[in-house]
């Protein structure tokens, strides 16, 4: 499909055409560059919690997620303890999986370790592909890309968890890593 014209007669990826979360994220936020640490760890985060699930279902619940994961601090998260997991696992308005949670604290541990070397939002950005993708229809669209393989395989070697290469790719669009949107949306080229 290549872009819609919505009611409001703009041109739109065709997963955003409605009015709602959806089609706000897809304005306001997704595929815009993000910066700092707490910005990168929650995406990161809300990516692996999103698998299996559908991205407004994890819209709906973020304010959530950013109150029991104290704004996505690192520190803060690593400091999460067997308590916290049980207490998170209790929480109905976030995604309740342990595997999900769990990878959290994992994942912000070892955020709070990559602060050591370069630190997580340059080594995200690093693996910026060299000649951004610019697709006209999603037919042509990819859901995984050589440096979404090479970022997942190099942050399951730095300790991160539910870093898979289709997850990281969808981190990469997320965070304007590169332009997502398709060619003759009204965000091309905005990012």
């Amino acid at each position: 499909m290549r872009p819609l014209i919505g009611e409001d007669g703009v041109a739109r990826c065709p997963w955003a055409g409605g009015a709602g979360v959806m089609r706000d994220y897809h304005d306001e936020e997704w595929g815009r560059r993000v910066h700092g640490e707490a910005s990168y760890l929650e995406r990161l985060t809300l990516e692996a919690f999103q698998s299996g699930l559908s991205w407004s279902t994890i819209l709906n619940k973020r304010p959530a997620f950013r109150e029991v994961f104290h704004g996505f601090d690192a520190e803060a998260i690593a400091e999460f303890d067997e308590g916290d997991v049980e207490r998170l696992m209790q929480e109905p308005r976030i995604v309740r999986n342990r595997l999900k949670i769990d990878a959290a604290i994992t994942n912000a541990r070892a955020t709070v370790v990559l602060r050591e070397q370069e630190g997580l939002e340059a080594f995200v950005l690093s693996f910026a592909p060299a000649e951004p993708p610019a697709w006209a229809d999603t037919a042509e669209m990819a859901t995984m890309s050589d440096e979404s393989r090479a970022l997942s395989k190099e942050l399951k070697k730095r300790g991160f968890a539910f870093v898979g290469p289709t997850t990281m790719y969808a981190l990469m669009e997320a965070i304007g890593v590169f332009d997502p949107h398709l060619v003759g949306c009204h965000r091309r080229g905005l990012s």
